[in-house]
């Protein structure tokens, strides 16, 4: 073979063989493309798989938060009842109801009588857990003050931990009425209807049996509809403020013998011994001064409206006294009384409807003066000396004290003495106040100790009061109850700001009054507004303290 045919040999192999690795180049980049596209398949998938586990986690995470919201309820197909009865189980599962309280609780009661109800009488539902060591616990109620009130029996001592909780929960619902003022009474109700089925007549109903003739009268009138005065004032201490003197545009020039709201609440009298007789208009901040009456021969040793407001009666150490018309503005001059010949009328009371004047007169006599005729009517006739007076609140009974230490019921219908009994441990009675409902009278004694009497039971024969006050080492002068009993304040004039005030219903005394870093001077008379927001005292300098009591709402 020639050497050109060798070469052309030798070149054509090898190009075959360059072909050939060309298309094994070929082939295998053919194989790594595949391959790729086969991995891309495959991390497709599995994102798509992992985006639909995701979808399919977030719409499982609605559902249990917000309800079927892929899957709506159909009316009328069951298919779902299983599912329905599971959701509702584990539902029911996470909450449960605390009945652990009190019987006495009528809140957790209906709860239990409902359910007992709609399952049927079947099991109450347990606690999901309960503190074993509350059985084993014991807690001493009587040595601690605050959890006295916790006690059933006056003896009790020590409860178990269980029956502490108990009672815990109960306390806390008495004291936490919720929204019962909110609820009508059952008995406004229809008979076996709820609030969706009454008609607009059966809430009409309901309106004008809560006081209102139609239902847009309750948007006619500017009232309260929430009143907190007639809420239970606690005892211990008493939230007031200092406002600016009564008379503060008018001061007195000698003591004040005498102050007195007027029934609207605004109208105030002051009176004393320098002769005159003031009227300020009290709002608490400038306290307006309206009026002033000059009485040349009588110093005032007190002057009360009233209790219908049409007139004021003023009387000194005098025969006589004086009767100003407020509706006419005219001041008439009255005595000597007619068949008497007192020296003084210095001391006296008006009957509650504005009928009588009884007056203290010497050696044990009682004068009843008309308010109308202003003459004299009648007399009343104690064993001892006469020092003070109250009248009961309808007027038809009068009580009286003085030297001989005991108190007189007397029936002013019949001018007789229906009962005597002995103020304990006094010698000489120096006060007397009835409260507004009559069911209570206070008796002060020349001691400082004041007795808290029921009326009721002190005329069936008993002769123990209910409270003693000995919070006053001198003699008592002034009492007076506020508008609904709740306190008390008595007041002796013999010592500086010896004034105090008793939270009647425990039969205590505020102990944050009077204010520690004020003077009252020497204090001699005090009223209550008819509200109960507003005190002012009357002291022997010649000013009148006023002082806005918190828990009271009106004036």
């Amino acid at each position: 073979m020639s050497l050109i045919s060798q070469n052309a040999l030798s070149k054509i192999e090898t190009k075959r063989q360059e072909d050939i690795k060309e298309k094994e180049v070929e082939d295998g980049q053919e194989s790594d493309v595949e391959a790729a596209e086969v991995k891309k398949r495959k991390r497709d998938g599995k994102a798509e798989q992992l985006e639909l586990e995701q979808v399919k986690e977030m719409k499982k995470l609605e559902n249990f938060l917000f309800g079927s919201l892929y899957s709506p309820l159909e009316f009328g197909k069951g298919g779902d009842a299983e599912v329905e009865a599971e959701s509702a189980a584990k539902a029911s599962d996470l909450f449960f109801t605390d009945r652990s309280a009190d019987s006495v609780v009528s809140v957790y009661q209906e709860d239990v009588d409902l359910s007992d109800e709609e399952d049927g009488g079947a099991l109450k539902r347990k606690p999901v857990w309960v503190d074993e060591e509350e059985e084993k616990v014991t807690v001493n109620i009587a040595k601690v003050n605050r959890l006295r009130k916790l006690r059933k029996e006056e003896d009790e001592a020590l409860i178990s931990g269980s029956e502490y909780v108990s009672r815990l929960r109960a306390q806390h619902v008495k004291l936490n009425r919720g929204t019962d003022w909110a609820q009508l009474d059952a008995g406004e109700k229809m008979d076996g209807s709820s609030d969706d089925e009454l008609t607009d007549d059966d809430n009409k109903a309901a309106v004008v049996s809560q006081g209102y003739e139609d239902m847009d009268d309750i948007l006619r009138t500017n009232e309260d509809l929430v009143v907190k005065s007639s809420s239970r004032l606690l005892p211990g201490h008493i939230e007031y403020s200092r406002l600016v003197d009564a008379n503060i545009q008018d001061p007195s020039s000698g003591p004040i013998n005498s102050v007195q709201f007027h029934r609207n609440g605004q109208l105030l009298l002051a009176a004393g011994l320098d002769r005159k007789l003031r009227f300020f208009q009290i709002d608490g901040k400038r306290n307006t001064k309206i009026q002033s009456i000059f009485l040349e021969d009588c110093p005032v040793r007190k002057a009360s409206f009233l209790p219908d407001g049409s007139q004021v009666i003023l009387s000194g150490r005098r025969k006589f006294f004086y009767s100003l018309d407020l509706v006419k503005a005219r001041v008439d001059k009255i005595g000597p009384l007619l068949g008497r010949e007192e020296k003084s009328l210095e001391v006296f009371e008006v009957s509650p409807d504005s009928k009588t004047i009884a007056f203290v007169g010497d050696e044990g006599y009682i004068l009843l003066v008309s308010t109308k005729s202003k003459q004299l009517i009648g007399t009343l006739k104690m064993n001892g000396t006469v020092r003070t007076l109250a009248f009961t609140e309808d007027g038809q009974k009068l009580l009286s004290s003085g030297g001989d230490g005991h108190v007189y019921h007397w029936d002013l219908r019949t001018r007789t003495c229906i009962h005597k009994g002995v103020d304990e441990g006094c010698i000489n009675s120096t006060a007397l106040c009835t409260n507004p409902g009559g069911t209570h009278f206070a008796a002060g004694s020349d001691s400082g100790v004041v007795n808290i009497y029921n009326r009721e039971e002190f005329l069936g024969g008993k002769r123990k009061p209910i409270k003693a006050i000995d919070n006053l080492n001198t003699a008592v002068d002034f009492m007076r109850f506020n508008h609904d009993s709740q306190i008390l304040a008595i007041c002796s004039g013999m010592k500086k700001s010896s004034l105090k005030l008793i939270h009647v219903p425990s039969y205590t005394v505020f102990s944050n009054w009077p204010p520690p870093n004020a003077n009252l001077h020497y204090p001699r008379c005090l009223d209550f507004s008819p509200g109960g927001g507003f005190m002012a005292v009357g002291n022997a300098s010649g000013k009148v303290l006023l002082y806005k009591l918190h828990h009271y709402q009106h004036a």
